[in-house]
């Protein structure tokens, strides 16, 4: 266990040096701030829950752009430049290789919504006029906190996204394909979805009280119900009985985590165990002589005994002797 967590961790910090070094995502990042800045700044700034109605709808279209725009290549520029190929001959799970790109591309992608979002709310105290003392205030845990919860699910739907975008990049193994493959995610995620349950509705084959339910598995509606039931409360969806709310979550919860388990079962097939053979490395050195697993192609893999270490002339031969020893070079 302890060594698929380092492995974890080799190819989490290794998507960080990538996204890091690359900089286009810098500007991407830049981009998106400036952009949720200047339109918290254009807003009337009257207060958190304005402010969330104002940003509601432009965050259901940056965010998914931000997660498309971090997460498209991150799978597919492995396999394009045959990266792909080396770590599977490491004895690295292929959840764990997923798991690892998606945790690295999600802390930089999630920081990045969370930070901006979270420094757009300064701007009410700090820009926006002073607070009428005759109008109540909004209730429940006071209006920073229903500010922060809308925070924490843009947060939220960002991971939902990203994941989706990781698992796509799994199966599209050529740039352009990559390409049309995201931005057709991104249309489904953002309207598709929705206009299909709109479809749906008016043709008389969902009725309203099915329709509460159905909007949980388009993850953008998901959002967006959650947002008007838990942190602008309008009258509508304070009437929304708790299943639909939990129903919400459910769908995100599901989007996530069904995305990250077809892109681990997609991304590569862990070979048979009939598939191995057991040879001798060195022969005559007793029993301190290590045994290596080879497959039928020649890979190297671990034996039931545990892993097998190269000598250092084939590690400088052959490359990175871990999923961290690549360089993390930056993606075009």
């Amino acid at each position: 266990m302890n060594g698929e967590l380092d492995d974890l961790f080799a190819v989490v910090e290794r998507e960080l040096t990538i996204v890091a070094r690359t900089p286009a995502y810098v500007a991407t990042a830049v981009g998106f701030a400036a952009v949720v800045w200047w339109l918290a700044v254009a807003s009337s700034l009257t207060g958190y829950v304005p402010l969330v109605a104002d940003l509601l709808t432009p965050v259901e279209v940056l965010v998914p752009l931000l997660a498309v725009a971090f997460g498209y290549r991150a799978i597919q520029a492995d396999a394009a430049s045959k990266e792909l190929d080396v770590l599977r001959t490491y004895p690295i799970r292929p959840r764990t290789y997923v798991l690892g790109v998606f945790v690295g591309r999600a802390t930089a992608v999630l920081s990045l919504v969370f930070l901006t979002l979270l420094v757009a709310g300064l701007f009410v105290p700090l820009f926006g006029p002073p607070a009428n003392p005759v109008i109540a205030s909004h209730g429940g845990d006071g209006p920073f906190g229903t500010y922060l919860r809308f925070v924490l699910l843009a947060t939220l739907y960002a991971a939902v996204v990203l994941a989706a975008v990781v698992a796509v990049s799994t199966v599209a193994t050529r740039g352009r394909t990559a390409i049309t493959a995201a931005v057709g995610v991104l249309v489904l995620l953002t309207v598709g979805l929705d206009l299909g349950l709109v479809a749906a509705l008016s043709t008389g084959l969902v009725g309203p009280d099915g329709l509460r339910y159905l909007l949980a598995l388009s993850p953008n509606s998901a959002f967006r119900g959650l947002t008007l039931a838990l942190s602008i409360r309008t009258v509508e969806a304070t009437t929304l009985p708790l299943s639909a709310v939990l129903a919400n979550v459910v769908g995100l919860a599901l989007w996530l985590v069904g995305s990250l388990v077809l892109a681990a079962l997609s991304v590569w097939s862990e070979p048979p165990t009939e598939r191995w053979r057991v040879v001798e490395t060195l022969a005559g050195t007793g029993d301190a002589a290590g045994q290596s697993a080879v497959s039928d192609d020649g890979a190297t893999e671990s034996t039931a005994d545990g892993p097998v270490e190269a000598s250092d002339e084939d590690a400088s031969e052959d490359g990175p002797t871990s999923p961290g020893g690549a360089e993390g070079a930056p993606e075009d």
